[in-house]
């Protein structure tokens, strides 16, 4: 028997705390777990789920419309936003509910308060006096929306405040356009919300394929979305039942509601991690190895709080191979290649594997792309597009990079990331039968590269 209270102590009941802290459990380790919030994390509760829910809700009242050529018909249509956001919050409460019978079924001792790290080996809890001692620690806290440093910047909500909204905002001004600005912009835009997005950069969604960037951004404008590039908001100030938004180019918006969305920072904050010697990286992340073990050996951490690929999908991996690794004698390092990942905007992004952008600077790449209207628009009528895109390295033959902006993007870029990380070629691509009619079935039909378009050069330039 160990001299230690348990074997594991889990700070954060969020997705990669509760896969740890269920694993070694099941392996007969004596395992307790602190949430000061609610179990579950920020994806069940305050992200990922509630998010689609609403993505969902957002899109019924242009496919309802598309049904009209296909011979439905109906009358008093209408939207109720206390009936979805109650459904949604409905459904938060019984992922909590799942999520804490998980723990209880496998024995997992739950402490619903604050704890912090009182040492390599000492937990303090927020409701007693007296520490805890474990053998492992695992942080497991993820991270928090950010707030830019301005005057009024106490005006600003974060993506949190949105699934709390009793009723929607007339406008709305969001400042950022990564993927959690450009999903809320797209969500807001689909409940007839006025929407307008604030952002420093050239284009939004820094980090995808410049294709898919582009295309979103002009289906967003198509939509009504006030993309306003290349500035950034100055000050906030309370106007009547609104707010004035002041910018660096000069203009001033007013708006009922103000969000921020400029990215999420590592919650660490007062953890006590520091003092127990831990090393935090610039942005307060745990900075970890390939094994998720900190600078002290009996504490690690794993999800958003390290800053590495900040996905609930990863945080579960990383758990169930810190487990693998501390309790079960098989070390296992995190292999982050290949990994899908999909924007919920309207259109929606599937993507996996390198950008077109990236590939090209280490490898000599063939670009195969096709952009077609899908094969409901054609009765409907809605102008919407599909793109299509792979990225494929020209030695190997290997497809490096696949992308998609349309319907189910996600759920078929999903499917894609298998083959891409059994390392397929395009050649195995073209060899696979195609299912007909279908959207997908273009990833296995492109056969013309890409050619970018010739410079024009000397006096036809200048005609």
């Amino acid at each position: 028997m160990s001299d230690y209270d348990y074997d594991l102590f889990v700070i954060g009941a969020g997705s990669g705390g509760v896969r740890a802290a269920r694993l070694a459990a099941q392996l007969g380790k004596r395992v307790a777990i602190a949430e000061e919030y609610r179990v579950g994390g920020t994806c069940v509760i305050r992200g990922c789920v509630p998010k689609k829910l609403l993505v969902y809700g957002s899109r019924y009242g242009a496919e309802i419309e598309d049904a009209k050529p296909f011979g439905w018909s109906y009358s008093d249509l209408a939207f109720d936003w206390s009936t979805l956001i109650h459904n949604v919050q409905r459904e938060v409460d019984r992922l909590n509910g799942v999520y804490t019978r998980t723990l209880e079924n496998n024995g997992v001792e739950r402490f619903l308060t604050r704890a912090t790290v009182d040492g390599p080996h000492s937990v303090r809890l927020g409701d007693r006096d007296t520490p805890v001692t474990a053998e492992y620690i695992l942080v497991a806290t993820g991270s928090a929306p950010a707030f830019p440093s301005i005057p009024g910047t106490e005006h600003f909500i974060s993506s949190n405040e949105c699934f709390k909204f009793e009723a929607l905002p007339q406008s709305i001004v969001i400042l950022g356009a990564g993927y959690i600005g450009m999903e809320f912009a797209s969500i807001f835009a689909g409940f007839g919300v006025d929407v307008t997005v604030v952002h420093r950069g050239e284009q939004i969604l820094r980090g995808f394929d410049n294709d898919l960037c582009d295309m979103v951004a002009e289906a967003l404008r198509d939509r009504g979305v006030d993309l306003r590039m290349c500035t950034n908001i100055t000050s906030v100030e309370k106007d009547g039942d609104g707010y004035r938004v002041a910018l660096t180019d000069g203009d001033c918006l007013r708006a009922s509601s103000v969000m921020a969305a400029i990215g999420r920072t590592p919650n660490t904050k007062g953890l006590g991690l520091e003092a127990a010697g831990v090393e935090l990286g610039d942005n307060g992340k745990v900075v970890v190895n390939a094994y998720s073990k900190s600078s002290v050996d009996s504490i690690y951490a794993v999800g958003d709080v390290t800053d590495r690929a900040n996905l609930t999908p990863v945080a579960i991996r990383e758990g169930t191979a810190f487990v693998e690794t501390v309790f079960e004698d098989r070390p296992k390092a995190m292999d982050y290649s290949f990994i899908p990942t999909a924007v919920f905007t309207e259109p929606e992004i599937g993507t996996v594997g390198l950008t077109e952008e990236d590939a090209r600077k280490n490898h000599a790449v063939d670009v195969y792309k096709t952009s077609f209207r899908p094969m409901r628009a054609t009765i409907s009528g809605r102008g919407e597009q599909v793109f299509m895109k792979l990225i494929v390295d020209v030695e190997t033959d290997k497809v490096l990079g696949l992308h998609m902006v349309g319907p189910d993007a996600a759920e078929i870029v999903q499917m894609a990331a298998i083959p891409l990380r059994l390392g397929a070629t395009k050649a195995d691509f073209d060899a696979t039968m195609a299912l007909h009619p279908s959207m997908a079935e273009e990833f296995v039909t492109l056969r013309q590269k890409w050619e970018p378009p010739t410079p024009i050069k000397g006096s036809d330039a200048a005609a």
